[in-house]
């Protein structure tokens, strides 16, 4: 990050501690600078000449010559009548609110916003302040868009191993504020020679993300928009939707993806305010191999459903995803059956903003029908066995990753101490073709000079506690909709 984005975006993080004293949350601020942002954005472009794709009472001009409660007044009917228009506009403000009740503080904010001129940056520099924002978001104590940001490190290693190209269509099904879809857009734009038809249709066609949430999605489209992504005219790139509810309307070439984690399965229903239930049922799909309520695994059997033939998916997965039996079971070997299952990452705790994380990264590629396993071998790179990171003493580095990508390559393959090759054979030998294998000696276990830093084994402590509090709240909830049933 460049010293001038830098600067900017403390400038506006400050307001967010400001605010945060007036009962505003980072997450809720954070969505107030999105749609204050577009609307800025919107009129600086129309000066440049190109059309504002906001009704002429609600542009920008028109709120900031509002103060007082008129100012409150003008900008909730601003973003009511927003939320219903079609395109990018609709997108970002589908069920928009203002978090921002004091007009004082709404008129500060607004002000901030207007000082600047966000049409002379760069689309690299707004992208980089609004990804800093994100983070910022993500990381602090409120919870934010926290459950929604992967390590930015982890989806760029990712990204560089698929090595998506031009005239291909990514997607991601549960994406967030769109870290990976990002991150594919860069890695084509900066690897490749594009022509015309090649740009245009990176910018338009190629990226297609969906998420459930809707602030998230709004976050999700500014983030691709001041990255150049998708055009207010036009038909956004991400949707909001239940992504498991029903088969993908078209098949994709590749598909990056961090599903969320937890459990807890069934339909899930947005209401007009915004709020988020879900009923106790599971996802019966046609397309699906098993029938579960298990969030990961449906969301594993949903990936596959969209890739076309040949297709690749890299998909971050809990351990649960790899061991547990009954439909488990079920999907892990008709997905070692049908489709080419070749690497799996182990990652390191400690690296996500939901605590105490045990998380993989399975790659595999869509074959067509046959007899034969598609599944060869599997090869398992262990990241996480003797490493110890933490989001804020020893957060996860480009550099921890570049041994697995060197690894990587398909075709220059050798086993190494933490890259191993387990046979197709040797897969479903083991009881419910568990694919949790360990083959190195945790040290710590034995070792207590290797033991970490005490402020990191603080750290590893608070979140396993944190973890399992939210297990005991989730077997409370069960049995109280037990009771209610």
């Amino acid at each position: 990050m460049s010293k001038d984005t830098s600067s900017i975006v403390s400038k506006v993080w400050n307001y967010a501690h400001v605010l945060k004293n007036a009962g505003v949350g980072y997450g809720d601020y954070i969505e107030q600078i999105t749609y204050l942002l577009f609307l800025k954005l919107a009129e600086e472009r129309e000066e440049l000449g190109y059309d504002n794709p906001i009704p002429d009472d609600y542009q920008w001009n028109k709120l900031v010559k509002q103060s007082g409660d008129d100012l409150e007044v003008h900008y909730r009917h601003t973003l009511e009548s927003l939320g219903k228009e079609a395109g990018l506009v609709g997108a970002i403000f589908r069920k928009a609110q203002n978090k921002i009740s004091n007009p004082s503080d709404l008129e500060r904010v607004i002000k901030m916003i207007d000082d600047e001129d966000w049409s002379e940056m760069d689309i690299d520099i707004k992208g980089a302040i609004y990804e800093g924002l994100l983070e910022k978001t993500a990381s602090s104590s409120d919870k934010g868009a926290g459950q929604y940001f992967t390590p930015r490190p982890l989806i760029r290693a990712i990204t560089e191993v698929m090595q998506p190209k031009p005239g291909q269509t990514i997607a991601d099904p549960a994406c967030g504020t769109g870290g990976f879809l990002l991150a594919a857009h860069d890695y084509i734009a900066q690897n490749h020679q594009l022509d015309k038809a090649e740009k245009k249709h990176l910018k338009t066609q190629a990226l297609h993300g969906i998420d459930i949430v809707p602030s998230v999605v709004s976050l999700c489209a500014m983030n691709l928009y001041l990255h150049g992504i998708g055009s207010a005219e036009g038909k956004p790139p991400v949707t909001q939707a239940d992504a498991l509810a029903q088969a993908a309307p078209d098949k994709v070439d590749m598909v990056l993806a961090n599903p969320p984690f937890g459990k807890k399965g069934g339909f899930t229903i947005v209401g007009d305010d915004g709020k988020i239930t879900t009923e106790k049922h599971s996802y019966e799909r046609d397309d699906f191999w098993a029938t579960t309520s298990n969030k990961q695994l449906n969301f594993l059997q949903h990936i596959v459903s969209m890739l076309a033939i040949n297709g690749s998916a890299a998909v971050v997965l809990p351990d649960n995803v790899l061991f547990e039996g009954g439909a488990g079971e079920t999907i892990r070997r008709n997905l070692l059956q049908r489709c080419d299952v070749h690497t799996l990452l182990r990652l390191p705790t400690g690296i996500f903003y939901a605590q105490g994380v045990k998380a993989n990264v399975l790659f595999f590629d869509r074959k067509p029908a046959s007899e034969k396993p598609w599944t060869k071998a599997l090869w398992i790179y262990d990241l996480r066995t003797n490493q110890h990171f933490t989001l804020k003493t020893n957060p996860l580095k480009e550099s921890d990753l570049e041994d697995f990508k060197a690894c990587y390559k398909p075709k220059k393959r050798k086993e190494t101490e933490r890259f191993k090759r387990f046979t197709y054979e040797e897969l479903i030998a083991r009881d419910k073709a568990n694919l949790d294998i360990l083959w190195l000696k945790d040290e710590t276990l034995e070792d207590s000079e290797n033991l970490p830093p005490p402020a990191e084994l603080a750290e590893e402590i608070i979140a396993s506690l944190e973890t399992a509090l939210e297990e005991f709240r989730g077997v409370e909830d069960a049995l109280k909709t037990e009771e209610q049933l």
